[in-house]
């Protein structure tokens, strides 16, 4: 799951990929609509890979989240995240993330990540194949006796 091209744009809802570069601007496109729009430099535009979540102990980026997020729902979306009880959130949360910071990660933090969950779960774009991938890779460097 690369989330590099993956982009959160402050005061529009959803997300966006990255699909070109103009001299004061990138193109990006909508992943809710496939709308292109484009993004000014005084907008604040948040890659997704660049985004962590606080713990008691490190910050875990994004991109784990959510792979414990697709285990957790066993790769099923999130029936409205925006619309869930603070409490039911909370409990989803933990249940993906146990040692989050309480103080630092709010419930708007989590409803955001919730939904930009379930709108990369739409557009295929959680792949925890390439873990398997990366484990295969691995293996056949080891010594055979």
């Amino acid at each position: 799951m690369d989330l590099t091209k993956i982009l959160s744009i402050s005061g529009k809802p959803g997300l966006y990929k990255m699909v070109g570069e103009a001299k004061n601007k990138i193109i990006v496109e909508s992943l809710i609509d496939g709308k292109r729009y484009p993004a000014f430099s005084h907008d604040k535009i948040s890659s997704l890979r660049e985004i962590s979540i606080y713990t008691k102990d490190d910050d875990v980026p994004l991109e784990e989240v959510f792979k414990n997020i697709y285990k957790v729902m066993e790769g099923k979306p999130i029936e409205n995240p925006k619309k869930m009880p603070s409490e039911e959130l909370k409990k989803l949360f933990e249940k993906a993330l146990p040692d989050y910071d309480r103080d630092a990660v709010y419930v708007s933090n989590m409803k955001s990540v919730f939904s930009w969950y379930n709108i990369l779960l739409d557009n295929n774009l959680i792949d925890l194949d390439e873990e398997e991938k990366d484990k295969g890779k691995e293996e056949p460097n080891e010594e055979k006796e």
